[in-house]
């Protein structure tokens, strides 16, 4: 049995606009993609446009340096609502992701990157998912098309270490390509964090989940935007935000450590005053400083990072700035209204 909506006039609005009542909302970041949204809009809208659902699509764009946000605030009327939101610089995807949560009216919400690496043309099956009473559909890649080995054997090593190291379940291979039902936006919209890893964000608030796995089509022009330092700065935030237990595993290391030193002291001493043995070996002795350096520098490292994110939070700066919002109606279609952000 589908699990009841809450009612329209809980979806609030921040500015007193009253915005078309639609069934589902696209989130689309995208940051200097002109090469790629033309066909993106197009295969989007398309498949909007055979849906009976009421739509919209909000474009994120987040501090684009060319035209990108121009292709999306001209482009040809659909029958979808479109909506084209302009940070003022570029905040990163996470930013861009809450900023589109924030802004969306629909009873589901999904997320779509524009590179068209995620096919537009599942939203269908998506969508029957979600009817069946999931509040949650995660898309998994099954096949990984355009990624070398070495990027394909990193991320599913970092699902597997964060897995361990958390108490969420993050689905593996399950990007940011997802299925989010109004409740469980709003339940993600009122969490006042600010430093975001929204794939963890995505599993916390729990709910019904499925699981639709597909193909991933290879980028469509261009580069990634994400290298690997930003992919491990990225890995070491969702760590981070989800677990303490990387904490408990330093203390953990210190105290064998330490323990091991101890009862390495000890057989010192029987050596030389039983055995007549004496102390040997400076080369072993500048190798294990070394190697308690190294580990007193990686817990320091570690515990840096968690009190990073604590004087981030404790500033408390927005997520986002918002420089623009441009509404482009949908055409003949007739839409009952509601307040929204």
């Amino acid at each position: 049995m589908k699990n009841a909506k809450p009612p329209l006039t809980t979806y609030l609005s921040t500015n007193g606009h009253l915005r078309p009542f639609v069934q589902l909302s696209v989130v689309v970041p995208f940051f200097n993609e002109k090469d790629v949204l033309p066909l993106f809009h197009e295969r989007l809208t398309a498949v909007l446009d055979a849906l009976k659902q009421e739509t919209e699509i909000i474009y994120i764009d987040d501090g684009s340096t060319d035209n990108s946000a121009d292709i999306v605030n001209f482009a040809a009327p659909t029958s979808s609502t479109v909506r084209c939101i302009s940070l003022s610089r570029n905040f990163g995807k996470e930013a861009a992701m809450t900023a589109g949560l924030k802004y969306t009216c629909g009873e589901a919400v999904i997320i779509l990157d524009a590179d068209l690496q995620d096919p537009p043309e599942l939203i269908p099956q998506m969508l029957e998912k979600w009817k069946e009473g999931y509040d949650v559909v995660n898309m998994q890649r099954a096949v990984r098309h355009g990624e070398t080995k070495f990027k394909r054997f990193s991320a599913a090593a970092f699902y597997k270490v964060i897995n361990f190291l958390s108490d969420l379940d993050i689905p593996e291979n399950v990007g940011d390509f997802r299925l989010l039902s109004r409740t469980v936006v709003n339940h993600i919209n009122e969490l006042p964090e600010k430093n975001r890893y929204m794939k963890g964000l995505f599993s916390w608030p729990g709910f019904v989940q499925a699981t639709i796995q597909f193909d991933r089509d290879p980028r469509f022009s261009g580069e990634t935007k994400w290298n690997y330092f930003k992919l491990m700065g990225l890995a070491m935030n969702g760590i981070t935000s989800f677990s303490i237990r990387p904490l408990r595993i330093a203390t953990l290391l210190g105290a064998l450590i330490a323990s091991g030193a101890f009862l390495y002291g000890i057989w010192v001493v029987i050596k030389t005053l039983a055995l007549g043995d004496p102390v040997q070996g400076y080369p072993s002795l500048m190798v294990v400083q070394l190697g308690l350096g190294g580990v007193q520098l990686l817990c320091i490292g570690l515990l840096g990072e968690y009190i990073g994110r604590i004087f981030i939070e404790s500033k408390g700066r927005p997520s986002f700035v918002i420089k623009t919002i441009n509404d482009h109606p949908a055409k003949e279609k007739e839409k009952k209204e509601i307040q929204c952000a």
